[in-house]
Formats: structure tokens, sequence, C-alpha cells
């Protein structure tokens, strides 16, 4: 087991919502530079005859942008934990064309990773699922989705249609959590620690891991109450009133109004966090009829090459296996 962090967590990674939420530190509006320097990338990528998702980085330059995306990757490992990009006029775009402008970025900001056994790079976050279908991903549904943490490094949502009412994003700090759990249920700050059974998606059958962990100095976490139950139940070991008393203590503590970071996407922001120092919620909206209105974001999971040193009993996820790996 890492070392209990007894100590409450200062900087910039214990932010609280309401002190940051009108600070512009952590928004960066595109610029007519940048949009330039995107679309020339665009038709570097078209006079090649490449498209998403059959290309890399030297397919798609944007030079002057990488050292701003570098300290970008560095907010996000050593800063807040997040960052929102806003303003790329996604309606002067084909959806090929924003798949290979977001695909583009984050080939620059660190390594796409795959997203389900298929081996997709981006994945639609759409309301097209059958809500009273056990096998339908929340993500698929208009229902408000828990906060949680994604399998990598970082994940990236592109806005490209908001729903027609509601779908705030949400975040919050880990470190706000902790302090707060620190400061009032001291008591249940070993169970944290503890590893237990999470049912993953990259994975066929549970594994052990704790919520935090603290090692070289960062605290993790890794969070989504629904795989820790489900975890419990594929391996017929019924959590315990205390773990549950925990869970429900966690789950209060993350979604305080004092600590959240509510934000509405707004079509043509990227949106950026860390999965490590940062959970992540949609609460619920009303969709359009037609599928073409519908909300639409496009989720990007990126393994990073400034990525934290995760302690051995907190392995590091980074999506599924590609295809071919899979097979070997």
């Amino acid at each position: 087991m890492s070392v209990i962090l007894k100590e409450k967590i200062t900087g910039p990674a214990a932010w609280k919502g309401p002190n940051i939420a009108a600070d512009p530190a952590w928004l960066y509006h595109f610029t007519p530079d940048d949009i330039a320097v995107l679309d020339a990338a665009l038709a570097t990528l078209k006079a090649r005859g490449r498209a998403f998702p059959h290309f890399g980085a030297q397919d798609f330059p944007i030079a002057p942008l990488v050292p701003r995306l570098t300290a970008f990757a560095d907010e996000l490992e050593n800063g807040r934990g997040f960052k929102l990009l806003r303003g790329l006029p996604v309606e002067r775009y084909s959806d090929a064309e924003i798949n290979a402008i977001t695909y583009g970025i984050g080939l620059h900001l660190g390594q796409p990773v795959c997203q389900n056994p298929r081996g997709d790079l981006l994945g639609e976050v759409m309301n097209v699922g059958d809500i009273h279908d056990k096998n339908t991903r929340v993500y698929e549904t208009n229902l408000y989705l828990p906060y949680h943490s994604d399998p990598s490094d970082v994940v990236g949502l592109m806005c490209v249609r908001k729903a027609r009412q509601g779908g705030l994003s949400s975040l919050v700090s880990v470190a706000a959590i902790y302090n707060e759990i620190l400061d009032k249920h001291r008591e249940l700050l070993g169970l944290y620690y503890r590893p237990i059974h999470f049912a993953h998606l990259c994975e066929p059958q549970p594994s052990l891991s704790p919520i935090f962990s603290y090692h070289q100095g960062k605290l993790s976490c890794r969070y989504l109450r629904q795989y820790i139950e489900l975890g419990a139940d594929i391996c017929k070991l019924p959590l315990s009133r205390v773990e549950i008393e925990a869970l429900d203590v966690f789950d209060r503590v993350m979604a305080d109004p004092a600590l959240r970071l509510d934000m509405m996407l707004e079509p043509g922001d990227l949106q950026f966090a860390n999965n490590y120092a940062v959970l992540h919620s949609r609460t619920e909206f009303e969709d359009h009829e037609h599928l073409a209105l519908r909300r639409k974001m496009l989720r990007l999971w990126l393994k990073m090459p400034n990525a934290r040193a995760l302690a051995p009993e907190f392995p590091g996820r980074n999506g599924f296996p590609a295809p071919e790996t899979a097979a070997a």
C-alpha cells in the first residue's frame, strides 16, 4: 500500500470551482492566427491524401501551436489538471474535418489510444442509446452521467453541438475532495487507499486498485462507483457497511457545489482533463428530436508523454489494446 497522505494539498491542483469560475487562466481562446494554422494543417492533410484516423502528427503540421500545447500539457499534469480551449469555428467544417482537427491537436499533445475493442480513436458521445437496454452506456443517453475518471492519462471533449436544454459539464478537483475528506472524515481515509475490485471496461475481469494513491509527491484518484459495485458483484464479495459509508461520503463531497466547477461547453470548445487529478460529470439534458441536431461531443483519450509515475498497486490504464495487439 502506498503512503497515506495526512496533510492537506496546497497549490493550483487544490482548486474549488466557485473560487476560479471567473478566472481566465483555465480558458484559452483560439486566435485568428491559431485558426489559420489549423486550416493550413487541414489543407496539408488533404494534399497528402490523408484523413482521420490514418495520419500522424507530421501530416498535420501545426508548429506555431506546439509550444502552447506543451504548456497546456504541463498545466494538465502540474497545474489545475484541466484546460478549456474555446472558439474553434466548427460551423465552417465538415464532420470529417472536425474529426481531423480534434485528432490532429491530440497527436501534438499526446498519443491517442483506443476507446473500445474495435480500436476507435475518437468516441462519439451522443444520445443514441436505448435507456431500457442494460448494455447501453450512460454516455449514449441523455441521463445524468456520474462523476468519474476515464481509463487514460487525459480525456478530451470537443463540443460539436449543444443539447436543446441542459447537459452542463462539471469538473471537480481530486485534491479538493481529498482535503475535505481529510478535514471532516479522516477516520475513513485508510479505506480509500485499500485496494478494491474495479470492473474496468478495458479488462475482462475486475482487478484490484485503490481509489486514492499517493506516489512520488502526487495524489492520484480512480473512481466510478458503478464499476466498484459491479466489481464487488462479479467477485461475489459484497461491500461492507463501512465501505458503503466511505463511498457515500465520497459521493457527497465530490458533488458539493462548494467544490465543483460547472460549465456549458459551447460548439467549438475543446476541454481537456487529467483523469488522475480531476473527475468529470455531465448533467441530464433535453435533446432535439432530429438526430442531425442532437448534442454531439467527440471524446479523445490520450496517453501523455509527461504523465506522472504511478504506484505499483495503482496501475495505469490507457485505453483498450489496439485490435492487432489484442488478436496477437
